[in-house]
């Protein structure tokens, strides 16, 4: 019966040892000083990670210097001084120099003349063959007094006849305008030419209108 109670005890003993060995550390300090410490680091701390060397540099061709080959030197062998002998050999062609004809001299070429222009002969209306009328004076316009100078421009044919009239320069008076114009439709004129050829062409004719 004693013998049970020391081991049940004992073995409560040893609990509470062990509960206050974990409490205060003891139980700490005693692997420590059973285990060293540079093993518990080793499996603490994770093994580093690999670095892979970097590759090498790929090698650098180096280029040989191309040796040039010598360039001869050529020497040159000096050459014999001629002399001249004033007197002349008696067996010696003597020369004749005949004279050269002389060429003859090559004429410039001359330039072409342009072509002289085609005479023109402008039309007329004084020849005294044609006998054209003078223009009528308008009654109402001598009356009132109207008088100026009308410039015609007529084209004339090739027949003589008037093609057709308009007025370039006005007297200032319709009537006096209007009668310039019908009477030079009805003239006959010298047709214009052209180195000799008859031609159509526009002609200015003058008709004046003055009271006396």
């Amino acid at each position: 019966m004693n013998r049970n109670v020391i081991i049940a005890l004992s073995v409560v003993v040893f609990h509470i040892a062990a509960l206050w060995a974990l409490q205060t550390g003891l139980l700490r300090r005693a692997v420590e000083m059973v285990v060293p410490a540079e093993i518990l680091s080793e499996f603490i701390e994770p093994p580093a990670p690999k670095v892979a060397p970097p590759p090498p540099a790929p090698p650098v061709p180096v280029r040989q210097p191309v040796a040039k080959a010598p360039v001869p030197v050529r020497t040159v062998a000096p050459q014999p001084i001629a002399i001249a002998d004033p007197t002349p050999s008696p067996n010696a062609p003597a020369g004749i120099t005949a004279p050269q004809p002389s060429l003859p001299a090559i004429a410039a070429p001359v330039a072409a003349a342009p072509p002289a222009p085609a005479r023109v002969e402008l039309p007329s209306s004084d020849a005294d063959y044609l006998q054209n009328p003078k223009p009528p004076y308008p009654a109402l316009s001598k009356r009132l007094g109207e008088q100026g100078k009308v410039v015609v421009r007529v084209l004339i044919g090739v027949d003589g006849t008037a093609q057709k009239a308009e007025i370039k320069q006005s007297s200032g008076f319709d009537r006096l305008d209007q009668s310039a114009l019908a009477t030079v439709m009805r003239w006959r004129y010298v047709p214009g030419k052209r180195a000799g050829i008859p031609e159509a062409m526009w002609f200015n004719v003058p008709i004046s209108f003055v009271l006396e």
